[in-house]
């Protein structure tokens, strides 16, 4: 016994000075073993956790870009596109592009379930239920029909994200911390264990994306934290998270959103303004599946614009009508919007609600989510909170950030750091639903 702790002691030690000389003489880094990865339901990052200097890199693809769309493409022949090659085609083949798949991994359905006949008729590739009543989608190739699984889907995006690892850093990878929403249960954990596995990953932690987005910011290690709450508004979904953070371990105290406030919520609405006023100026109605592609496209382009412009100008060659030019103001975005920034506030108040807690007892609020670049936004929640919230991280890499750091201090990299721990939550999500009725004459995809 006492030699194995010997041995043990001995090899902390060579880790520790290996550590120390390699930080005081600038050697360089060992090769990572393990990642950090943030599947999200639009966009997808990949980070690795640099030991000696104690960054995290946040790795680019091909493309040079650090997010990538959640967004797989087929072509007829069978080949697939990932990401911004797979959005560049999106528009000429809708019904081979898959996007969204992470609203369907590890949940089951029935054919006469609303939220699933909305779905249906939302998305323009076409969604089927297995008997189980899980989903699947199915794509249409030149010569058969190609069957493919949501966690197939987000297996295809973990292995294009592997592979830029790979290539940037010349090693192998095959190990990797994953974020997944605070309420995903357990079959929704396996799930996307499952789709890291498509890729040839052993996942080694699952951590919520509430506690990885407070990894990002240090909220571990800020003296004084107890109360953190996050606030993700990404393309599909609000969640708030209320949690208590005691001598480095997270504790999910509520849970409460709304799985129908996103990004592309505030698109639709914007959409379904554009093709009134196309209908009502010009007497066409906008339905062809490539023209609504397109504007979908656009009215998402417009909206990042808007984040740090106060106009941008939409212009498109649709079928029916040839060229179409509109300058769209953020006045005019917020103006169209003005009842869904309204609900942003809901979940939060529901949320410390259920913790138990008033405003003034929050004492980090972090945002997350691309959505929430929006100054509206922003605007929204310092008010409700009186103070300004963390968002000096990229709202889209602040998850994959934390991910990361967790990864790294997993794989025993140096500056050594106590991992931070996060309780299974026993709590269940509030969700808040408005009626977000969009008015007629519009056409969703």
């Amino acid at each position: 016994m006492s030699s194995t702790v010997s041995i043990i002691g001995t090899s902390v030690l060579a880790l520790l000075l290996a550590g120390y000389m390699a930080q005081k003489y600038g050697l360089p880094a060992p090769p990572p073993k393990i990642v950090g990865v943030d599947l999200g339901t639009t966009f997808s990052s990949i980070g690795v956790y640099h030991a000696v200097s104690g960054d995290t890199q946040i790795i680019a693809d091909g493309l040079g870009k650090r997010s990538i769309p959640s967004v797989v493409g087929f072509l007829a022949n069978g080949s697939v596109l990932i990401g911004h090659r797979a959005v560049e085609q999106q528009e000429k083949n809708p019904l081979r592009t898959i996007y969204d798949a992470k609203r369907f991994i590890g949940k089951t359905f029935s054919e006469d379930d609303p939220q699933f006949i909305a779905d249906k008729e939302r998305y323009p590739f076409t969604i089927k239920l297995f008997e189980n009543g899980s989903a699947y989608f199915e794509i249409p190739l030149s010569n058969s029909i190609k069957t493919v699984t949501p966690e197939q889907v987000g297996g295809i995006i973990i292995a294009y994200l592997k592979s830029a690892v790979e290539k940037e850093k010349k090693t192998p990878i095959s190990q990797v911390v994953i974020s997944v929403p605070a309420e995903f249960d357990e079959v929704q954990r396996n799930a996307t264990a499952k789709a890291a596995s498509h890729a040839v990953m052993e996942v080694r932690r699952i951590i919520s994306e509430p506690t990885a987005a407070a990894l990002a910011y240090g909220l571990h290690k800020k003296k004084g934290v107890e109360y953190i709450v996050v606030v993700d508004l990404g393309g599909g979904t609000l969640d708030v998270s209320v949690l208590w953070l005691q001598g480095g371990v997270f504790v999910t105290q509520a849970m409460a959103g709304n799985n129908r406030l996103g990004g592309q919520d505030f698109n639709d609405r914007v959409q379904h303004h554009l093709t009134n006023h196309i209908e009502e100026k010009y007497g066409k109605k906008v339905d062809d599946k490539e023209d609504l592609q397109q504007l979908r496209l656009a009215v998402e382009e417009a909206k990042i614009r808007l984040t740090t412009f106060p106009k941008a100008v939409i212009s498109l060659n649709l079928k029916d009508l040839d060229s179409f030019n509109y300058v769209l103001t953020r006045d005019e975005f917020e103006s169209i919007n003005a009842e869904l920034f309204d609900q942003i506030t809901e979940p939060i108040a529901a949320a410390l609600e259920d913790a138990h807690i008033g405003t003034q007892d929050v004492d980090e609020i972090v945002l997350v989510g691309g959505s929430t670049r929006m100054p509206r936004v922003r605007k929204l929640v310092g008010s409700y909170f009186n103070r300004t919230p963390n968002y000096g991280i990229d709202p889209e890499l602040a998850v994959v950030t934390g991910a990361s750091v967790q990864a790294g201090v997993i794989g025993g990299g140096w500056p050594l750091q106590v991992a931070a721990m996060e309780l299974p939550s026993k709590q269940r999500k509030r969700h808040i639903y408005a009626d977000k009725h969009i008015p007629s004459g519009g056409c969703s995809i």
